[in-house]
């Protein structure tokens, strides 16, 4: 029989909905879009035919709805692994915990999930405006320090290898689901996403502090394991990949490209290309 999960452990708010997130079981869709900001929510739903539920705490607020007869909903995670930690848990939680007596269900339920999100490419051939789906995603986090995987492929050896002279030889990569990167990545670009811990010197960038590890970006942008190489650096889709994988879910991340890294530019008009990203993945859904 299994153990019954401890108050402390899966966190409850007094209505029975999961802490964080605010959502009860039948609040949440088996498609799910996640993106950072919450400002962002809207900008999706607005193309849903009929929203049926709004709710919010915190950075995380999530609209369900519909798109013709798929019901789908919309989650902001804010920024960081450490957040997605947050959600990937909970939404699992929804579909396979029966939140009254707190067992795991019988029957496990794979949620789809599907994060739109910004990034920068490290990759000369790949411009600013380009909507780029994530082959892999490539941590450099240490969320997955904290969780049981196993790991031994030939491209996890290969990237050891390779950034282990730039100290970085924890990280961990995980693969999109085949599924979804053919039918939502098809016509994309595609490539290996990095996944940073912060935004400054965690991404390459120097302001005032100094960098402890300046040649970031050049050591991302040199790995090749037979085709697939690191084409972009952001925040998140490392740890959605892996904990999909870890708790039985199907993920994919689709990436508005706003920056050059390379050339050390910023897009004059990001918003479009992020309306480029969000129409692309719900034509494809």
């Amino acid at each position: 029989m299994s153990k019954v999960i401890s108050e402390a452990d899966l966190i409850l708010n007094p209505d029975g909905s999961v802490y964080h997130l605010n959502l009860m079981p039948e609040d949440l869709a088996a498609t799910v879009i996640t993106v950072g900001d919450p400002e962002r929510v809207a900008e999706v739903s607005k193309y849903f035919d009929r929203i049926e539920l709004v709710k919010g705490k915190r950075e995380f607020l999530t609209h369900t709805g519909y798109i013709g007869s798929k019901r789908v909903s919309v989650i902001s995670t804010g920024i960081g692994t450490d957040n997605i930690d947050i959600v990937l848990n909970e939404l699992d939680a929804l579909v396979n915990i029966d939140l009254s007596s707190r067992l795991v269900k019988e029957q496990l339920n794979s949620l789809e999930i599907i994060r739109i999100g910004t990034s920068g490419s490290i990759q000369a051939d790949i411009p600013m405006g380009t909507i780029l789906a994530s082959s892999y995603g490539l941590g450099l986090d240490a969320l997955m320090r904290f969780y049981r995987y196993d790991q031994h492929t030939p491209i996890s050896k290969a990237l050891t290898d390779h950034l282990s002279p730039v100290n970085l030889a924890n990280a961990y990569i995980f693969e999109a689901d085949a599924g979804l990167l053919s039918r939502i990545g098809n016509g994309l670009e595609q490539g290996i996403t990095a996944t940073a811990p912060g935004f400054y010197a965690p991404q390459g960038r120097t302001v005032r502090a100094e960098n402890k590890v300046p040649d970031l970006i050049a050591a991302l942008n040199s790995f090749r394991f037979e085709r697939h190489r690191v084409t972009n650096l952001e925040m998140e889709t490392a740890g959605i990949y892996a904990l999909a994988e870890v708790l039985g879910h199907r993920a994919l991340s689709v990436n508005a490209i706003l920056a050059s890294r390379l050339e050390y530019r910023f897009a004059k008009e990001p918003q479009q290309i992020v309306e480029k990203a969000i129409k692309s993945v719900l034509e494809r859904l």
